[in-house]
């Protein structure tokens, strides 16, 4: 309207209104460029701090144990003065910003009133119409001022923008289009499957074959970077193989909903992660209709009777922080009773035992053991220790990505090769 009312009177009053538009904006978008880089910066470096922090609190035992409390706050101060010292930078541009654009609105505001002044004297405009434009101007510079808050603000957020629009972005899992409904699993077969990782020179699988039943147990073994961890991940979809397929009930992964299959897995690694709350929280985390009956049930055959008689409450004792201390034998009981809560038709244990004490590494590979015997799902072993494996009805042997020996625990003793190796080290004989 401003506008179109200074063509009605003057040409040069709207050509100060139309020059004066693109002026503010590209003054505002130059000088904001700069404020984006340091919004990135303080970005990066406060989720730097957040994580640091995390891991700070979570191991707050260890850093006190070894009196590591003072460097751990100056490693925190520092970054945290870094971030100080980017908000008064970006404080600073921001400061410059306003600065500059404001002059510049003002500057084109003179520039307005003297172009005004020569047309009253001109007499080509009256008074009455000069203080017209005058007050139609702080429409039209009022708007003006705040665009450059809105590209401000803009740029402030378009770095957290760009962040989310990046994890937006994340691929997701790909379902097939008509999935194939999966039935209580009763195989499970790896055929000629193997995969490679995005940064890998050789491939950590090569053309690994093998098939297990409902009811049997089987488990892998190998040293370090062999491709157990890898073997794992592909069984529950979290990898595609890059040739071969995995099979359940014969029924290639490709062609089922992997959500819908990871329902019938019960998974156990070697970083138990409990939740601080009651027993029967923890428990239900995987199943949250799940009866007090089923809770207790699978707490007696993961041998958890040792916690439950030190739980005053029952299911409803709270367990870490601000209740019972539990043990790391506990911990992996726990678990366990958690993966069987689902009642899965595949029960993987992924280095249960790893980082436990002899003792009750032996009390855990009785559980399992114990658990291994139930026909009602397969049950899928991956350790370093072989102690802990040797119920199992087969064992594969894994080198370099290869399964290159197989058979039960006294069957590979008998080969003497890699296994015998392994376990004559673990064991000790000579």
């Amino acid at each position: 309207f401003v506008i179109v009312y200074s063509l009605s009177v003057s040409y040069k009053v709207s050509l100060i209104y139309a020059a004066s538009i693109p002026i503010i904006s590209f003054l505002s978008w130059f000088l904001s460029r700069k404020i984006k880089t340091i919004q990135r910066s303080i970005v990066a470096e406060t989720t730097a701090l957040a994580g640091s922090t995390t891991e700070s609190l979570r191991n707050i035992e260890l850093v006190k144990s070894l009196g590591l409390a003072s460097q751990e706050i100056d490693r925190l101060n520092k970054t945290t003065y870094k971030i100080l010292g980017l908000e008064l930078r970006k404080v600073k541009y921001v400061r410059s910003m306003s600065f500059v654009q404001g002059t510049t609105v003002n500057l084109v505001r003179s520039t307005m009133v003297v172009v005004l002044l020569m047309l009253i004297f001109d007499k080509a405009i009256t008074p009455g119409q000069y203080f017209s434009f005058l007050f139609y101007s702080f429409f039209l510079f009022g708007p003006l001022q705040e665009l450059g808050n809105v590209i401000l603000a803009w740029r402030e957020a378009e770095v957290s923008l760009g962040n989310f629009k990046n994890i937006l972005n994340t691929p997701v899992d790909k379902k097939p289009l008509n999935p194939i409904q999966l039935e209580k699993i009763e195989t499970v077969a790896f055929s000629n499957v193997s995969f490679k990782h995005l940064s890998g020179k050789t491939n950590a699988l090569n053309h690994v074959n093998f098939v297990v039943n409902n009811g049997e147990t089987i488990a892998f073994v190998g040293p370090s970077g062999s491709g157990k961890t890898t073997l794992v991940k592909l069984l529950v979809g979290l990898y595609q193989p890059i040739e071969g397929q995995v099979l359940y009930n014969r029924t290639s992964g490709t062609e089922i909903d992997l959500d819908l299959l990871r329902e019938k897995i019960g998974f156990v690694t070697q970083d138990t992660q409990l939740f601080s709350g009651t027993i029967r929280e923890n428990l239900q985390f995987v199943k949250p209709g799940a009866s007090d009956e089923d809770c207790m049930r699978v707490l007696h055959q993961a041998a958890c009777q040792n916690l439950l008689a030190r739980a005053d409450k029952g299911l409803d004792t709270v367990i870490g922080e601000g209740g019972v201390k539990v043990s790391g034998g506990e911990k992996q009981r726990l678990s366990i009773a958690r993966a069987l809560l689902r009642n899965p038709d595949i029960l993987v244990f992924d280095e249960a035992t790893s980082s436990l004490d002899s003792l009750t590494e032996e009390e855990i590979t009785a559980t399992i053991r114990d658990v291994s015997v139930l026909t009602s799902h397969v049950t899928i072993l991956i350790a370093h220790r072989l102690s802990t494996i040797r119920h199992a009805d087969r064992i594969y042997v894994l080198e370099k990505g290869h399964i290159i020996e197989q058979g039960k625990h006294e069957d590979l003793l008998a080969e003497k090769g890699l296994y015998f190796a392994m376990w004559r080290q673990q064991v000790g004989e000579r």
